[in-house]
């Protein structure tokens, strides 16, 4: 049974595999390769695999560059809409504080108009007080002399009968008449002055309470201003002070020592002083200067996020080829990442180059030292475009990637170094990633 299996499949052979022969004919002789069904077989097997292998391994190759760049790509559109939103919040804080410091001053105005208010209605009120005392005066005065008049009527009726009674009377009368007369107008000019003044005090109550309403309304609005500030301050600076702790930095440590050697435009912001009478800030001052500490610490992290690599050395497409860690049997002190030979490479912080040229191992290599004690450093360079002692900035142009030195293949190898020791490359990237 089994040679008739053998036999069977020997005929399926020949029809799909015909025996052939190769002649290999030279000037003295001819030979030949007999191809037999079973060779031909496994020559068109092996064909066949190699074909396949090399299908799938373009394939995967191709996913993963294609699934690199979109990952690049949409890193890219969320770094962007981040950035938008950032620069959206940091508008609207401006005109927030623009908001508040003008709702400020028009509070320190509407205090003085109640103050002026409040000193012209207790001079008012001190006028009308003594005129007061006046036209009590006129009144006792008028009364006392309503009584005298009646009096000297009196002693003229007991005069009358007399022969000298009417001249003396009629001259009396007239004195008297006189002077009620006299007492009558001081009497009513009193009196208005009296009702110009009650009326002056009644306006300027009424306007100190229209003043006080206005005053409410202003303190609600500049709440309302000051709780949005604070918001947008708080959801500005926690991915900060996230990113700057996700990179192993103290944010208090690295904001003294930025502070400590700052110089230049856009630094520390001086906080607000509305009082000159040595009283303590109000509750609008404190929350004022806040806000004010709050936009302080954002200006120190975005000077301290340039000084540190959060930045990526390589913005063309790239793939990553070797991670940070054990490699070989030895550590390897950076991440490679792969691209095309001459793909730009830049600087991923503020520094200074303290090598560029050939290293043993490394090929081209520029280091950058940086500031908080960080060294960064870009190892297998086809070219070198700073110089040693040259200041770079974040982001500036450095070199391009290559394939000097002991390497495989054109990459970039990227190492940090915080006190002299490696450190993991990603932590940085990742972190500016997540806010930048």
């Amino acid at each position: 049974m089994r040679s008739r299996l053998a036999q069977a499949i020997h005929s399926i052979m020949e029809r799909r595999f015909p025996e052939r022969r190769l002649f290999l004919k030279s000037d003295s002789e001819t030979r030949f390769i007999r191809l037999r069904p079973g060779m031909q077989l496994g020559i068109w097997s092996g064909a066949t695999l190699l074909v396949g292998w090399a299908i799938i391994a373009t394939a995967i190759l191709l996913m993963d560059s294609i699934g690199a760049g979109n990952f690049r790509a949409q890193a890219q559109r969320d770094r962007v809409l981040y950035e938008d939103r950032l620069n959206a919040l940091s508008e609207e804080r401006d005109m927030r504080a623009q908001e508040a410091v003008a709702a400020q001053e028009r509070f320190a105005s509407a205090l003085d108009q109640i103050s002026t208010m409040q000193s012209e209605i207790l001079s008012l009120e001190d006028r009308r007080r003594e005129a007061e005392r006046g036209l009590d005066v006129v009144q006792a005065t008028l009364l006392r002399v309503m009584n005298e008049r009646d009096d000297a009527l009196a002693e003229v009726d007991g005069l009358t009968g007399g022969p000298d009674g009417a001249p003396i009377l009629a001259a009396a009368a007239d004195e008297m008449t006189g002077t009620v007369e006299i007492l009558s107008d001081a009497l009513a000019r009193t009196a208005e002055e009296r009702d110009i003044i009650a009326a002056d005090a009644d306006f300027a109550l009424s306007h100190a309470a229209e003043l006080e309403l206005e005053l409410r309304l202003m303190e609600d609005r500049n709440d309302e201003i000051f709780r949005q500030l604070e918001e947008a301050m708080n959801v500005s600076v926690e991915p900060l002070d996230d990113m700057f702790r996700a990179a192993g930095m103290d944010p208090d440590d690295m904001i003294t020592a930025v502070r400590r050697g700052y110089s230049g435009t856009g630094g520390p912001l001086t906080p607000l002083a509305f009082s000159t009478m040595n009283e303590a800030p109000d509750t609008s001052t404190l929350r004022a200067n806040g806000i004010l500490s709050s936009l302080d610490r954002i200006n120190l992290y975005r000077i301290a996020a340039q000084k540190a690599p959060f930045s990526m050395p390589v913005r063309d497409s790239f793939r990553y080829t070797s991670p940070f860690g054990q490699r070989w049997g030895r550590m390897h002190e950076g991440v490679d990442m792969a691209g095309p030979v001459g793909t730009p490479i830049y600087a991923t912080a503020d520094g200074v180059v303290t090598h560029a040229g050939w290293s043993s191992g490394y090929g081209r290599l520029i280091k950058i030292r940086h500031e908080f004690g960080i060294e960064t450093r870009f190892g297998h360079l086809n070219a070198i475009d700073v110089q040693v002692g040259q200041r770079v900035s974040q982001g500036e142009h450095i070199g391009d990637m290559g394939n000097s030195g002991r390497s495989t293949g054109p990459h970039l190898h990227y190492e940090v170094r915080v006190g002299g020791e490696p450190i993991n490359p990603m932590i940085y990237i990742r972190a500016g990633q997540d806010v930048f």
